[in-house]
């Protein structure tokens, strides 16, 4: 799948989540629902899901894919980094990545966007990990911003 495609997949993607969550106001839901979408409509893409900070543990909250660590390993690994940075992450290869945690061993490549509150600080991660090494793109990363954007957004009105 090219740039091109990834965006007009994500734009489709948007749409879909903002008509689903319009359903109900809780953000639980809306990230269950968001998750499963990106799950099994982006290719090549073996988890996707959310940590939350929790007091001062980052915790597993929705998720598709192969069981999770549920707790992460306190200021280690990719989520953390993107937790701490309050930037996304898009890390071609882990196993290259300082401190990554292997919840799966089978994960070649990582994104991870920061979820914000309404002071703009990161609160949690939106989690995508692939068997693919460097499988993420530019358009991957506007993309799954763009998602997790329109949650923020949604959670915040």
């Amino acid at each position: 799948m090219n740039d091109d495609q990834t965006k007009n997949l994500f734009e489709r993607l948007s749409r879909q989540i903002l008509g689903l969550i319009a359903k109900t106001n809780d953000p639980v839901a809306h990230r269950a629902t968001a998750v499963a979408l990106l799950h099994h409509k982006i290719p090549g893409v073996s988890w996707t899901g959310f940590y939350f900070l929790r007091g001062e543990d980052l915790v597993v909250e929705a998720y598709q894919g192969p069981v999770a660590c549920l707790v992460l390993e306190r200021h280690m690994g990719v989520c953390w980094a993107g937790i701490n940075r309050n930037e996304t992450l898009l890390v071609d290869d882990v196993e290259a990545f300082p401190g990554h945690i292997a919840c799966d061993s089978r994960s070649r490549s990582e994104i991870v966007v920061p979820v914000r509150d309404g002071a703009g600080r990161a609160v949690g991660v939106l989690d995508v990990d692939s068997h693919l090494p460097d499988h993420f793109t530019e358009a991957h990363r506007e993309g799954y911003e763009t998602v997790v954007r329109l949650l923020e957004e949604r959670w915040s009105g």
